[in-house]
């Protein structure tokens, strides 16, 4: 199943590792290195037409997503509830 994380990007739901806020975890100096270094290694891809308000954390990449996490949550939430 996929789960759609703004726009027009879709991601395999068994690939997501993590869906977190933004706004939150980048007051931490971890995540924004975390997220630096995913840019610098081109493993970092923008997913927003808008503001961005989470980050999803695959497999192979960082996706920088328009949705909320919440949002998000619910959305990967109702695909467990239907299998």
């Amino acid at each position: 199943m996929y789960i759609n994380i703004g726009g027009d990007k879709f991601l395999l739901a068994g690939d997501i590792v993590g869906v977190f806020d933004l706004e939150n975890t980048s007051q931490s100096r971890i995540t924004r290195e975390f997220l630096k270094k995913a840019e610098k290694n081109k493993k970092s891809e923008n997913a927003v037409t808008d503001i961005p308000h989470s980050f999803v954390v695959t497999k192979d990449k960082v996706y920088i997503a328009q949705s909320t996490s919440q949002t998000l949550k619910k959305r990967i939430d109702r695909l467990k509830i239907e299998r």
